[in-house]
Order: C-alpha cells, then structure tokens, then sequence
C-alpha cells in the first residue's frame, strides 16, 4: 500500500473503466478523462487530520509493483472518533486474499493509527463477496437500510459492517 502517482493512471483505468467494477459503486464505468480526473483527487488525499477528509491508498503487488487496486480510509468524524474503510480491486486479481489483507491492514491503520472508537464498512446490499470479506474480519453486520439511497437511475438497500477498538483488540 502507498501513495498514488500520476503514473498509475493506466493500471487505474485498467480496472476503474470496468462494469463489474463499477457496478456497486456510486460512479459509472470511467472514461480515460474520468480516471484521470479521479487520480487527481486522489493524488492530493494523502493525510488524515480532520473529520470528513479521505485517504487514497494505491495497493500494488510487492513483487512487481504493478497497481491492482485502490482502498480508502475516511475519517468521519475526529470528535466521535469514527472511521470507514472501502477497497476497489481489478477482477484480475480477485481470489487471492488482496482485498483481505488490504482490509484488515486499513482498519489497523484506522484504530492503531488514527485512534479511531468505531470504524464501519458500507456496501451495496448484493456485494455479497465484498460482505463476505467484511465478515471475516471480525466485522459485524449493524444495518440494513432497505432502499437507502438512489443510485444509477435505481433505489438501493445499504448495508452497514463495524467493528469497535475493543472488538479489534480482542480478535
């Protein structure tokens, strides 16, 4: 995991461009314009100081270190002390435990780095393998919001996992 640059920018599109990438998501598949606008937010979301910023994290492969996803750490809100976590992989990639460890790795950072009382994961109600992932790291499933949101010309149900610092400490 680390920083992205503006040489990831075929690596990201690679992926961000994808249907099935975007199908769960609040963005539609991406134009190459449209990856590039995204890795521009991106580049300049590299700290986390105060509530409602976001952290962009590129994670690569350690043996090649080509781009195969994209994780997100936001803090919420400092004063409550709360987090949420989220991931996006290339298909290419999916089934070898990268989302996992990418997972938990973002919620180390989240109570062993920001301090964080609660951190949450939120996903669309039939991402049933990004729920799975959830699942087994400890996360517990808090709310079901049937027809929450509107999203791409449809109503979606969310669905909310968590985990407390004391949950964390204790796995």
């Amino acid at each position: 995991m680390r920083a992205f640059t503006p040489a990831d920018l075929d690596a990201l599109h690679t992926f961000n461009r994808l249907p099935e990438v975007a199908r769960y998501l609040y963005w539609r598949p991406r134009t190459l314009e449209q990856t590039r606008a995204a890795l521009e937010v991106k580049l300049g979301q590299t700290s986390l100081t105060e509530s409602d910023q976001e952290m962009a994290i590129a994670v690569e492969l350690r043996s090649t270190g080509h781009l195969i996803g994209e994780a997100s750490l936001f803090y919420r809100s400092k004063e409550h002390r709360q987090a949420e976590i989220g991931y996006v992989f290339n298909p290419e990639f999916h089934g070898h435990g990268y989302a996992t460890e990418t997972a938990r790795e973002l919620l180390r950072l989240a109570f062993d780095g920001l301090g964080a009382h609660r951190t949450i994961g939120r996903l669309d109600a039939r991402n049933t393998r990004s729920a799975a992932l959830l699942q087994r790291l400890g996360m517990r499933r808090e709310a079901y919001l049937a027809e929450n949101e509107f999203v791409k010309g449809e109503w979606a149900d969310e669905v909310v996992y968590a985990m407390l610092d004391r949950e964390w400490r204790a796995r």
